[in-house]
């Protein structure tokens, strides 16, 4: 059996991996046992935390409409709701879908604490609920993300990569994502043990709603508090803030000081491409976003989660959920080709643009 243990930093909770079992051996029994079985025509709810980052209007909304469609004959519907950043909105949108009563609810938790008391309101009702890219506390009946930590720990080996033999005298800057967002906690995680006792930190931010220019003022206030030529690299959490610190750095005329990402979005890739943003992490959205799809129509059907799930998680209120874990790839120059164009993410017009067209050709994006 596998297991691979998680920790988070203090205050939030601690996920463990393992080999799943039956859906009964996993705390899942219900799915078969008491559910009612449903047909095809299924009403799905999906809660998205914010419309900032391009990823969840771009990616997760349409790909889970497809795959709901594609595995209930085009009869199941999805109600969706977008919270932008507000976690009080959020539990109002879960009050709405409960009267509103969907069978199953996907849910991207804009703090995963506070929807907690939403997540049992579902519940009660007879809602299943499908924790998405987020561990949302509260009963939930199934999980899907990435390796949280392995994110974190892939931009920090990526940094030092760019640092090369510089790292051992380099002075960086940390910008971590919202506090109230739990996989922030893990990514941070993972990039302390990769950057822990290899460089010095001389700023750490966690930024408020993850937002680019929150990011910008925090950078802003890094280089007044440091000076413009003692910060040799950012750790930036995602690509949405690596804009935000990336801006901030011209403003202050400091060139050349490698900046990590997350999230494969477009202006990242093409900041990639000039040299602006050393990386990004690529994760496959089509994979988590089928695979909540997957879930969220067996739920509601009343079907067990065996032939979906492979994993088990824990959170701070539950036990052995069935959960399905992707894995990530960093996302550099080197191998934009194989990641975000194979994957059909983008093509080469999208990314190279007149703008960015000589630095495509100077890399090979052709």
């Amino acid at each position: 059996m596998r297991r691979a243990a998680v920790a988070i930093a203090a205050g939030a909770m601690a996920v463990s991996l393992a080999a799943c079992g039956s859906a009964k051996e996993s705390g899942d029994k219900n799915d078969s046992d008491s559910a009612a079985k449903k047909g095809d025509d299924i009403k799905v709810g999906l809660l998205l935390p914010e419309n900032q980052t391009a990823r969840y209007e771009k990616f997760d909304k349409p790909m889970i409409e497809k795959k709901v469609k594609e595995l209930t004959n085009n009869k199941g519907e999805v109600v969706y709701a977008n919270a932008k950043q507000d976690a009080s909105l959020q539990n109002q949108q879960v009050d709405t879908m409960v009267t509103n009563k969907v069978d199953v609810l996907i849910i991207d938790a804009v703090d995963y604490k506070a929807i907690a008391g939403s997540v049992k309101k579902a519940k009660d009702a007879g809602i299943k609920v499908v924790a998405f890219d987020r561990l949302a506390e509260g009963p939930i009946d199934a999980y899907t993300s990435f390796d949280n930590v392995t994110v974190g720990k892939t931009q920090g080996e990526a940094l030092l990569q760019a640092l090369g033999d510089k790292a051992k005298d380099a002075q960086i800057v940390m910008m971590n994502g919202s506090s109230t967002d739990p996989n922030a906690a893990q990514f941070k995680q993972g990039a302390h043990s990769a950057l822990d006792g290899k460089v010095k930190v001389g700023r750490e931010y966690d930024t408020k709603e993850w937002k680019p220019e929150n990011a910008n003022a925090n950078m802003e206030g890094a280089i007044s508090a440091l000076g413009k030529g003692k910060i040799q690299g950012v750790y930036s959490a995602n690509d949405g803030m690596a804009g935000g610190i990336i801006t901030a750095l011209k403003a202050a005329g400091i060139a050349n000081v490698p900046v990590t990402g997350q999230d494969a979005e477009l202006a990242g890739v093409q900041r990639i491409v000039t040299g602006e943003q050393y990386m990004s992490v690529f994760k496959s959205y089509p994979k988590e976003a089928e695979t909540a799809a997957e879930m969220a129509v067996a739920l509601a059907k009343g079907e067990s989660l065996d032939s979906i799930a492979n994993d088990k998680v824990d959170s701070a209120t539950a036990k052995d959920v069935p959960a399905v874990i992707v894995p990530v790839v960093s996302l550099t120059k080197d191998n934009i080709k194989e990641t975000v164009i194979k994957d059909g993410f983008y093509t080469i017009d999208e990314i190279c643009t007149d703008k960015y067209k000589a630095a495509c050709d100077k890399i090979g994006l052709k």
